[in-house]
């Protein structure tokens, strides 16, 4: 199981979108990031499509996955 805690560019509220882990500073939640890479969107999309998130925050939780992948 991935360790959240450790990634800078996330945060855990239990007031915010019922406890989801969620992109630092907004409502968005960690996993429409890989929903919608998924479905074939590019990374330029999604920050274009959910202001308030950085390129930067969200190759930083991909590489905390893809880091995570690595230490399983």
């Amino acid at each position: 199981m991935n360790d959240w805690s450790s990634c800078p560019a996330v945060e855990r509220d239990p007031q915010k979108v019922s406890g989801a882990w969620v992109f630092r500073g907004t409502r968005v939640p960690v996993s429409a990031l890989f929903e919608n890479l998924e479905d074939g969107a590019q990374l330029s999309d999604f920050v274009n499509w959910f202001p308030g998130i950085t390129l930067q925050q969200a190759r930083a939780v991909l590489e905390h996955a893809a880091h995570s992948l690595e230490t399983a």
